[in-house]
């Protein structure tokens, strides 16, 4: 075996770089779907990197360029980061720590202040400074399922319609919510149908998505046909659902709980506080599942910080550890007003509540607060009462919420 080296890729290497990730995971489709366009002209290979042994490339990583809605909100530059893997046969030789490192420095060198992805193990990531930032909940609706009398359902007619029109409405809903959304990415050209419309097609058993249209919203599915002996028992998979008032969001549900032929109504990316969760008049009924879903890296810790907005005045000192980029490690003033704007800069003053970085992109969107991660031993107050104080400057409303994988 050679020595290891990492390094940008070369636009004529796409072939061997989707080799690698079809090989990290058992799976052939990924390289057709990649060759074909899976990532669409968002993912540009100058932007990723590899890792060679002599002249074989034996892991790669890509990222995708976005912003992200964070709290305030306020819009966020992201590297989102996809495409991660070690071939077989090269694991425990430190390839994915040179994957990792060559990275996030060239991420610290342009200057995007934050990297996210959805960790295939939840056991690789937190060495690298990522931490759960969002979780996610799998839902399974069965049909007809009874609202209850409070909801208010927005009586305006639903009608499906081509993708042409679909996408055309679903362009100018998800630009309407998307701002207000924690979690929620910008989609630049390629964006709808790389990561919405067409990432799915790597599940054969599910149809064509279809498109159901509200005046304030609308709903991406998927029907899965299945056909028993008692009869009909189809499976609608929703892709994506956006709605601008709380009676359009009732109304596109009932919608598809009411659709003929179907049993189920399935979401695999539902917020942590899905709505819908409180409108049913028996809670019970819904078979929901809660997974860790955005994996946020803060990778320029000061202006990641000051990007986002509070929700309460704040000065404290964070005492932060990071391994992998020492430059976020050390003392931080963070400083907010009474407007929700910050300041981080370094000082020399005693920290006021010391945490690791992955604690700290844990907490960024919300998903997390600081006075849990303490409980569970990970942040530690030095000064009384600056813990809890932080905890709710950090603090969101909604939880933060990703519904496209990248």
């Amino acid at each position: 075996m050679g020595e290891l080296s990492a390094r940008g890729l070369r636009a004529d290497e796409s072939e061997a770089f989707f080799g690698v990730f079809s090989d990290a995971f058992l799976n052939d489709s990924l390289r057709s779907a990649a060759a074909g366009g899976l990532y669409g002209p968002t993912f540009r290979l100058e932007r990723a990197h590899g890792v060679f042994d002599g002249d074989v490339m034996i892991g790669g990583t890509g990222r995708i360029e976005q912003e992200i809605t964070v709290p305030g909100p306020a819009q966020c530059p992201l590297a989102a980061v996809t495409a991660v893997g070690v071939a077989p046969g090269n694991r425990r030789r430190g390839v994915l720590t040179a994957l990792m490192r060559a990275q996030l420095d060239a991420l610290h060198g342009n200057g995007t202040p934050i990297a996210a992805l959805f960790a295939s193990e939840a056991g690789i990531y937190g060495r690298f400074g990522y931490g759960i930032a969002s979780y996610e909940s799998h839902l399974v609706v069965p049909r007809g399922a009874a609202f209850l009398p409070t909801v208010e359902v927005d009586d305006r007619r639903i009608r499906e319609v081509d993708r042409e029109q679909g996408v055309e409405i679903a362009r100018a809903r998800y630009s309407a919510v998307a701002a207000d959304r924690i979690g929620w990415l910008s989609r630049s050209d390629g964006s709808w149908e790389a990561r919405v419309l067409d990432w799915p097609t790597v599940r054969s058993d599910l149809g064509a998505p279809r498109f159901a249209v509200h005046p304030d919203g609308y709903a991406i599915y998927r029907a899965k046909r299945e056909w028993t002996p008692r009869g009909p028992a189809y499976q609608l998979h929703i892709a994506e659902l956006v709605a601008t008032t709380p009676q359009a969001y009732a109304a596109l549900w009932r919608y598809l709980l009411d659709f003929d032929l179907v049993a189920e109504v399935h979401w695999r990316k539902a917020a942590l506080d899905e709505p819908v969760l409180g409108m049913l008049a028996n809670p019970r009924a819904v078979d929901r599942r809660v997974l860790d879903a955005l994996w946020v890296r803060l990778v320029d810790l000061d202006r990641a910080l000051m990007t986002r907005r509070y929700a309460a005045p704040l000065d404290v000192v964070l005492d932060v550890t990071d391994r992998f980029c020492p430059w976020n490690e050390g003392r931080w003033r963070l400083r907010a007003d009474a407007s929700g704007s910050a300041t981080a800069t370094r000082t020399e003053d005693a920290g006021h509540v010391s945490l690791d970085i992955t604690d700290l992109a844990a907490a960024y969107l919300g998903g997390s607060t600081l006075a849990a991660l303490a409980r569970s031993g990970r942040v530690v107050e030095h000064e009384p009462g600056t813990l809890v104080a932080t905890s709710r400057a950090f603090a969101t409303d909604c939880a933060p919420h990703c519904q496209e994988g990248f």
